[in-house]
């Protein structure tokens, strides 16, 4: 028998419940979020793009071969019971993964005397596909440049020192105003903190830092001794 392919969400597998996968559809892309305007007495349309790209529906085919009964009941419980966006990876992609939301139905059809059953599953996904190698940490000397050969990446950024001073990546500054062993710059969220505390008040900058497509070189001064970026690559 060949490979059998599974998807882990929420870090569980779908082998561990039995239920494996066809992946066809899952090479699929999202759509722009682009208005489509109409002018009376103008030919064509104008298209204003909100520069964003929309949530996509990725199914998954799946099968269950073995106790079906008891893993569909098992299975339940997981995908239902996982609330807001978690990670989604399957073994067509491992290289990447996606962020998803699993809000049912899950509706088999029965085969083989009701020991087993087919059904599809389908995930609500963020865009991205987020590359694995976006999650690999790395030690900036200052002065360096960071390739980014994709779309434009919003980074964790780990600032370390004894005192304030100044990071820039790429054209983007970042003043440090006060530094207590370190503080991390979240430019998803927009926020920086060290540990559970909020440290947004010790930075000045008028935008957090993006590494845009191209090079990047990152340097920094003042009482700053060390950065780390783990980049967040991604791809559609």
């Amino acid at each position: 028998m060949g490979v059998k392919n599974v998807f882990i969400f929420d870090g569980k597998s779908s082998g561990d419940y039995g239920i494996y996968i066809s992946g066809g559809q899952t090479f699929n892309a999202p759509e722009r979020d682009v208005e489509s305007i109409e002018i009376p007495g103008r030919n064509g349309n104008l298209t204003i793009s909100r520069n964003r790209f929309k949530n996509i529906m990725v199914p998954y085919p799946v099968f269950v071969h073995k106790r079906f009964n008891e893993n569909v009941a098992a299975a339940r419980a997981w995908l239902l019971g996982s609330d807001g966006y978690c990670r989604l990876e399957d073994t067509y992609h491992p290289d990447q993964y996606r962020m998803a939301q699993f809000n049912g139905p899950i509706d088999f059809e029965m085969r083989f005397l009701n020991y087993s059953g087919e059904t599809t599953l389908t995930f609500n996904c963020k865009p991205q596909r987020w590359l694995k190698t976006g999650e690999q940490v790395i030690q900036c000397s200052n002065g360096d440049s960071i390739l980014n050969s994709g779309f434009p990446a919003l980074p964790l950024i780990k600032v370390s020192g004894t005192g304030g001073g100044y990071l820039y990546v790429g054209a983007c500054v970042v003043q440090i105003l006060s530094l207590d062993e370190y503080v991390i710059l979240d430019s998803e969220t927009q926020n920086a903190y060290k540990g559970t505390i909020n440290k947004n008040g010790t930075i000045a900058a008028p935008e957090f830092p993006v590494l845009q497509t191209g090079e990047n070189t990152i340097y920094w001064g003042g009482g700053i001794t060390a950065v780390e970026i783990t980049p967040r690559w991604w791809t559609i």
